[in-house]
């Protein structure tokens, strides 16, 4: 009985953590901050389903969810960061015109 209470703290402190990553990645303004939370968001989701047993969901969610999703996104703001420096370069040339 008595391994229960830190097994039990242990997966409070999983939550938590879980849950602070989630928000941390939905609210953030910065692009890249956002898509890092989400990456570290996937790994945390991956040791939580490793926690309950499921092995195979928790090596998809590292591979798929955080590896291949996160470069995916990272590369996705890179992109838009990109396209809007040049955006604002046009319009700047536009308005000096």
């Amino acid at each position: 009985m008595t391994t229960d209470v830190p097994m039990f703290l242990f997966d409070l402190v999983l939550l938590a953590t879980l849950l602070g990553l989630a928000v941390a990645a939905l609210t953030s303004p910065d692009v890249r901050r956002a898509v890092m939370f989400f990456i570290a968001f996937g790994l945390w989701l991956a040791l939580v389903w490793a926690r309950l047993r499921a092995p195979d969901v928790a090596l998809a969610e590292a591979a798929i969810g955080a590896g291949l999703g996160g470069a995916l996104m990272l590369a996705a703001a890179r992109r838009a960061a990109r396209r809007s420096a040049a955006n604002e370069a046009d319009d700047r040339e536009d308005a000096g015109a």
